[in-house]
């Protein structure tokens, strides 16, 4: 495991963004304790490894929680797809599946695909013409929307609005980002193998990357960061996923989201199990948009650079943010975190992207 840069003593003030830990590294410190304060939430940490080197800043515009930011678990939203799309490119190359499977087959058992059956593959692509939430979830959701609304649609109901769902679009045809499409392939999976989500993640990913620090749900230990409002200041109940764990379950301390995005930067030096996978969801699979300029894996939006492709994937709760991203061209891993609810134009993410950016 890479070195870890010695991060958070000293006590911030509340309300006042500053950062936690001394700016070591000269101009690479400095240009993460800008984007600590840039971010402006009650808790931030960015964690970034060069070459195997990692320098890790937290800080924010609260009183310091009691065990260190950098030892927190955060919510990282959406951007436990990328752990999703990692998990099947490991089934696929273990020669399990194929991703060209209907969803149907696993999750009604006796029931005809169709002719035009939605794959796995269209899943973890969004191009599944499924939309980005089932049918009722609002209706249902509403009753909790400023606190859980996912925890109000359970497993079975995300499973019963796909197996009742006439899609608009032929499956494959049209690229619709999808919460709801990504959260029916982990059932899929789970059906697929016999296994829990949580159970098959582990073994596929969590267990073979030590990632100690990663868990789908909190569990009043004291170890996942509280979430805020948009305010900054209102706290917000730690989020329950419902049967949306696929989609956005995953919350990880910044060291453990460190150790995952350097696997995707040495595959072969990871993991040798995964590293087949780890080369597969680096791999352009979708081009969209005018020119074709957007460019997707199975598991990463991709960009391109003067020096060659980043990746990265962003995500979002009630009451917290994350964006993971890497590049090979420099050797680059960022995983930066923060405590407050997304709001219009919210400078964290932008910081994010324009930290991983640079040249």
């Amino acid at each position: 495991m890479a070195p870890r840069a010695a991060v958070a003593t000293a006590t911030a003030t509340p309300r006042v963004p500053s950062p936690d830990a001394p700016r070591g590294d000269g101009a690479l410190g400095e240009r993460l304790a800008e984007a600590v304060v840039a971010s402006d939430a009650p808790d931030v940490v960015f964690a970034l490894s060069r070459h195997g080197r990692r320098t890790v800043l937290s800080g924010g515009t609260a009183a310091p929680p009691p065990l260190p930011r950098v030892d927190l678990r955060y919510e990282i939203g959406s951007a436990t797809k990328t752990f999703t799309g990692l998990t099947l490119a490991r089934l696929i190359h273990g020669g399990r599946l194929t991703g060209g499977e209907p969803a149907t087959v696993f999750l009604d058992r006796g029931r005809p695909a169709g002719p035009d059956p939605v794959t796995l593959a269209h899943l973890i692509t969004h191009t599944s013409g499924l939309p980005a939430l089932p049918a009722g979830f609002y209706l249902r959701g509403l009753p909790a929307w400023r606190t859980n609304p996912y925890a109000r649609f359970p497993a079975e109901r995300v499973v019963d609005a796909f197996l009742r769902h006439r899609p608009r679009h032929r499956p494959g045809t049209r690229w619709r980002y999808s919460n709801y499409g990504v959260s029916v392939l982990g059932h899929a999976l789970a059906a697929a193998t016999d296994t829990p989500w949580q159970d098959l993640l582990t073994e596929q990913v969590l267990r073979p990357l030590d990632l100690n620090g990663t868990a789908l749900r909190a569990d009043g230990s004291g170890l996942d960061a509280t979430g805020h409002g948009k305010d900054g200041e209102s706290p917000v109940p730690a989020f329950d996923p419902g049967g949306f764990q696929a989609a956005g379950a995953v919350r990880a301390t910044p060291h453990d989201l460190l150790t995952f995005l350097e696997a995707h930067l040495d595959p072969a030096g990871a993991s040798r199990q995964l590293a087949a996978a780890l080369r597969a969801v680096r791999r352009p699979v979708l081009r969209r948009g005018i020119g074709h300029r957007h460019v997707h894996t199975i598991a990463w939006f991709r960009h391109p650079t003067d020096g060659g492709p980043m990746y990265f994937h962003s995500g979002a709760t009630l009451g917290q943010q994350a964006f993971l991203g890497f590049r090979p061209d420099t050797g680059t891993a960022l995983a930066a975190l923060c405590t407050r609810r997304f709001r219009a134009h919210d400078p964290f993410l932008a910081a994010a992207y324009a930290l991983l950016a640079e040249e």
